[in-house]
């Protein structure tokens, strides 16, 4: 069995008729045809119900479909790997989204540097979702994110949960406050989120935060990023919730205030190719990790090699 075999049963299953897989796939249907009854004679089983309009697939052939799938997805990871070994050995790259860079980001990039001079590391701005589209086209080697997402070909590592502080412009009436805050107090703000595309993203966490306590936000403002968000706050557009690494941008114009939420906050999560276990990602692993001992910042611990 070849990785032809499987392309051509994928299409066949996705397209539910001969002819569409056949253009799908650029070649004559009748090749195609064989092509999936070799297949269906390799293996030993039917994988298509003959004769049913539209095509359907047999109990094995849905099985079949479903690896078939992962396998393919594999071999392009495999092929998108060795190209950046063989072409582009000495360099490493870092997608991030913005509100990480307020926290640890920078540090745990110069610390990585200086224990690998030879190494050329680059930086790249890009939400979490296309952070997993870089990694699996080769684009990066890790991706510093935040949002939960599940995908066969990529490997999440929790690295932290990190406290959500509330955003208010100043003056505002809960600023005075001698306590942290609950969300409910906010409700009746208009609440400022961000970014506003691609989703899911940071803002869909925070939305969630309020529906996870029955609470529904009086107005809504998405906007593209946590700059504009907070720049709307000091303009007393609206209140927004951000990381608290964000208290390191100092702001006259803001007032940020703890909130009394303990099961409030916002995952970072490091996110790299299922198969790559190379020896910069377990450099820099490990390097975060002994940032955050030498800080007492709580954290999870995983291995690559798990």
């Amino acid at each position: 069995m070849e990785l032809r075999h499987l392309r051509y049963f994928v299409a066949v299953a996705e397209e539910r008729n001969f002819t569409r897989a056949a253009e799908r796939l650029h070649i004559a249907q009748p090749p195609l045809s064989r092509q999936i009854q070799q297949l269906e004679e390799i293996i030993g089983v039917a994988l298509l119900v003959r004769g049913a309009r539209p095509l359907e697939l047999t109990e094995a052939g849905r099985f079949f479909y479903g690896h078939a799938v992962q396998l393919l997805a594999q071999g392009a990871e495999v092929i998108s790997m060795t190209r950046r070994i063989g072409n582009i050995e000495r360099k490493f790259s870092i997608g991030f989204v913005g509100s990480t860079l307020f926290g640890f980001l920078p540090e745990v990039v110069r610390r990585f540097k200086a224990a690998h001079p030879t190494t050329e590391v680059t930086l790249q701005e890009m939400t979490t979702m296309e952070q997993i589209a870089a990694l699996k086209q080769g684009q990066i080697d890790v991706g510093i994110g935040r949002i939960r997402h599940e995908d066969p070909n990529i490997r999440r590592i929790l690295l932290r949960e990190e406290a959500l502080v509330a955003a208010l412009p100043m003056g505002h009436p809960l600023s005075y406050l001698d306590r942290g805050l609950y969300l409910r107090e906010l409700v009746n703000d208009k609440m400022i989120v961000f970014p506003k595309a691609p989703r899911p993203s940071f803002a869909d966490q925070i939305l969630a935060a309020f529906h996870d306590r029955g609470l529904e936000p009086a107005d809504t403002l998405e906007v593209r990023e946590l700059q504009v968000a907070l720049g709307l706050v000091a303009a007393g557009m609206g209140v927004t919730v951000v990381p608290k690494s964000v208290l390191g941008l100092r702001r006259n114009d803001v007032c940020y205030k703890e909130m009394d939420e303990p099961r409030l906050s916002s995952p970072i999560i490091m996110s790299l190719r299922a198969l790559d276990k190379s020896e910069d990602l377990k450099s820099m692993l490990a390097l975060i990790y002994e940032l955050y001992r030498s800080e007492g910042v709580p954290h999870t611990q995983e291995s690559l090699e798990a």
